[in-house]
């Protein structure tokens, strides 16, 4: 069953509980489909009058917020026997590449890794735990984790209720056609970023070769 469908089925309630625990989750360091949940229950408020977009949008940001704050505490205590332990849990997820990658992200930007790390998969289950790790002193990491999480969570789900609000009403004003072009535009979005995700990576091998010196 495809999530959104399956969400129909759900009390408006639990999806609020079910949002903000799986972003929790995520943010913590546990690799969950948090976005999907979110842009699902966001596409879903914006067709049923049930689901308050204010409320959803408010349960996101907590839970990143506190899932974040959560992670940050164990990295803090884990140490780097934690990132070990999790690379042979999920080595998908947490392989050395995407350890070093992480880390020299943070060490670059700091704080602002955490904050833009929001809207990049890979930061946004590494940053509580990864900033814990490095120890990051917490009061850089909580103005970047209370932002970042506000921003991304409530950002997405504004931009995902109101295109879904207008897509509906002008889905249904223009028919098939409207369908149509939605699909059109939809692919052509898709293949735009899959050509500029292969330049990243490509860019990103290119990076990892070159040595990286880290400053005092």
């Amino acid at each position: 069953m495809h999530v959104q469908e399956w969400l129909e089925t759900v009390p408006a309630v639990a999806i609020y509980a079910l949002v903000g625990v799986v972003i929790g989750l995520e943010s913590l360091g546990i690799p969950l489909p948090g976005e999907i949940i979110l842009v699902s229950s966001a596409l879903l408020a914006s067709q049923h009058g049930d689901i308050d977009p204010f409320v959803l949008g408010a349960c996101a940001s907590a839970g990143a917020i506190i899932g974040d704050s959560i992670g940050y505490a164990i990295g803090r205590k884990g140490g780097r026997p934690l990132l070990a332990w999790l690379g042979g849990k999920f080595p998908k997820h947490f392989s050395e590449a995407h350890i070093a990658t992480a880390e020299r992200s943070f060490e670059k930007w700091g704080m602002w890794a955490v904050f833009f790390g929001r809207f990049v998969a890979l930061l946004r289950i590494f940053a509580g735990p990864l900033a814990g790790v490095l120890r990051m002193p917490y009061w850089k990491f909580l103005i970047a984790n209370v932002f970042g999480g506000i921003l991304w969570a409530g950002g997405t789900t504004a931009v995902i209720y109101y295109v879904g609000v207008v897509a509906e009403a002008w889905l249904k004003r223009f028919s098939w056609v409207g369908l149509v072009l939605a699909v059109l535009i939809g692919l052509t979005s898709m293949l735009v970023l899959k050509r500029k995700a292969a330049k990243s990576t490509a860019g990103q091998q290119v990076t990892e070769r070159e040595p990286v010196i880290v400053g005092e």
